[in-house]
């Protein structure tokens, strides 16, 4: 068996100890060594290796090479010869020895490790760590009853949903730590913004961890606001979030530049905000002043060249478990709270130029996510009409529950939006809440994010196996959607719908989603603000919708 260097050092340095009592330098030793732990051993043993037998080599004589080596100058005679062979092997394993130190040093620099959250690389001091992340979610949807209550006119699109399928999220990204007390992450979504480099950001922040509870990062990151917001969309229960945390949280674009501040333990979990609008242009509050597209997202200034104010918002959120009986068993609490001021643009001849806010509300589909209720811009008229209105900050607050017993789990949230500004007197607010519950028929229970104070990955009990016992985790689920988004001058609509859903995790980084959702109303106001699409929403008006799908999620 040929040896490398390692072994030969290591048996050198164990020879010269076994060898301390022995008389003779030609005894022979079988060495063995753990395929695991590398250690080596005298004598054999289970999950041992034979490396095979050797001699010890003198330090005497090793010493004594080295020295001639540098001192001798004179031939060495013939009958010499065979000593001085002896006395050179020495030489050669002390200096292996000496190289091998220095080797064993630097591949102990870098360790890679492969768990069940994926794999990673770190230092042997710990200063530094890194691993890869990614995700992809390929979903699917098919509308069983697809009939709008009203025919297109004109130039009209169709007023139903498309059944198909696409690939909903497709991210990779990177994250680790430096010196121990700082952090990073860096994500890109492909499936963002049409595959636009600037609408892809998600994450991209720096952090500093004054401690294991206290934080500070700084970057583009998630807004500190709702339950199901602060999730990560890999542990949702339903395959899409429900329609309020889309409208007022998620269509706006959560992921926001600005800077933050954390502060969480098992039991607590406080985040602060401030921050100013996302990395480019996917965002219905964008307001570059000299921008060269005239939409509502139109892009920021870092990408098109334009300037002037930009939307900004200081948000927080505090939570808690006030009931908790270990990890499987507590009843979460929470309040999110905070105010977005919004910038409208104006042309010279006074009319709306950009800038302003719009909410909207997709059915909960993943696919066919068309809109079928819609304020319209809440900036319109212009500053010479007499029936301006412009929106000029929006404040919006939540309440946040979750109950989780063992297999079981309640979970629910009330969020409302309250719009600011010319025209908006008589206390114009949008409203939205859900409930749902699950249960794990295999005996597995909700897990919990600490510093997020929401839910975190499910591992389960048993993974699946082709030709074995383990069939995975099977949960199911059932809960009821609902929104508001008509109030005085605002004319949005209301919907609310059922959803029924069963996943399946055959491995902790799997997971198989199917749902199926009911409409129960769609009820869209025969009138709206000038910027409200009157025959597109009422197309949708008392539609009947009854829609399955499924996804497909990998992550790592």
């Amino acid at each position: 068996m040929k040896l490398s260097r390692i072994t030969v050092a290591v048996i050198a340095v164990l020879g010269a100890g076994l060898g301390a009592g022995m008389a003779s330098s030609a005894f022979a030793l079988d060495l063995y060594m753990d395929k695991k732990t590398k250690q080596l051993y005298a004598e054999p043993g289970p999950g041992r290796e034979r490396l095979g037998s050797f001699k010890r080599v003198d330090d005497a004589a090793a010493e004594s090479a080295i020295k001639m080596d540098t001192v001798e100058s004179t031939p060495i005679p013939r009958d010499r010869s065979a000593a001085m062979r002896e006395k050179m092997a020495g030489v050669r394993l002390v200096n292996d020895v000496a190289e091998l130190k220095e080797r064993v040093k630097e591949t102990e620099k870098v360790h890679p490790k492969f768990d069940d959250r994926g794999i990673h690389f770190e230092t042997k001091d710990g200063n530094f760590t890194w691993s890869p992340n990614g995700r992809i979610q390929v979903a699917s949807q098919y509308n069983f009853v697809n009939d709008p209550s009203a025919d297109p006119t004109g130039t009209d699109r169709p007023y139903e949903l498309n059944s198909g399928m696409n690939i909903r999220r497709a991210r990779m990204g990177m994250e680790g730590t430096f010196y121990k007390i700082w952090d990073y992450k860096f994500e890109f979504d492909f499936s963002r913004g049409n595959g636009s480099v600037a609408s892809g950001i998600t994450d991209a922040f720096v952090r500093l961890n004054h401690t294991n509870a206290l934080s500070f990062k700084i970057g583009s990151f998630k807004e500190p606001f709702s339950l199901e917001e602060a999730a990560s969309n890999r542990y949702l229960t339903f395959i899409e979030r429900h329609m309020s945390v889309n409208s007022f949280v998620d269509n706006p674009n959560t992921y926001k530049t600005g800077i933050g501040v954390n502060y969480a333990v098992p039991r607590w979990q406080t985040g602060i905000a401030f921050q100013t609008e996302p990395v480019g242009g996917w965002s219905f509050a964008s307001s570059s002043a000299n921008s060269n597209v005239s939409t509502l997202s139109n892009g920021n200034q870092n990408r098109n060249n334009g300037s002037g104010d930009m939307g900004w918002q200081g948000l927080a959120r505090v939570t808690g478990r006030v009931w908790m009986e270990g990890d499987t068993k507590w009843l979460h609490i929470g309040a999110s709270g905070g105010r977005t001021h919004v910038n409208t643009q104006y042309a010279a001849d006074g009319s709306v130029a950009n800038g302003g806010m719009q909410f909207f509300t997709f059915p909960g589909t993943n696919v066919d996510r068309s809109n079928i209720l819609f304020t319209g811009n809440l900036s319109n008229g212009g500053l010479t009409s007499s029936t301006r209105h412009e929106i000029s900050s929006y404040d919006r607050m939540g309440t946040e529950a979750q109950f989780v017993y063992g297999p079981a789990s309640l979970q629910g949230e009330y969020l409302r939006t309250n719009i600011n500004g010319v025209g908006y007197n008589n206390g114009e607010h949008l409203t939205g809440a859900y409930v749902f519950g699950s249960l794990f028929l295999t005996g597995e229970s909700k897990t919990y994010h600490v510093r997020n104070g929401a839910a975190n990955r499910i591992r389960p009990i048993s993974p699946f196996q082709w030709n074995g016992p383990g069939w995975g985790a099977w949960e199911l689920a059932a809960g009821w959607d609902y929104i508001d988004m008509s109030s005085g001058a605002v004319k949005g609509g209301q919907a609310d719908m059922l959803r029924l859903g069963v996943n399946w995790y055959p491995h902790a980084m799997v997971k198989w989603q199917t749902n199926f959702q009911h409409m129960l109303a769609i009820k869209v106001p025969e009138s709206g603000a000038s910027g409200y699409d009157k025959r597109r929403s009422e197309g949708w008006s008392h539609g009947n919708l009854d829609v399955f799908m499924t996804q497909l999620q990998v992550d790592f």
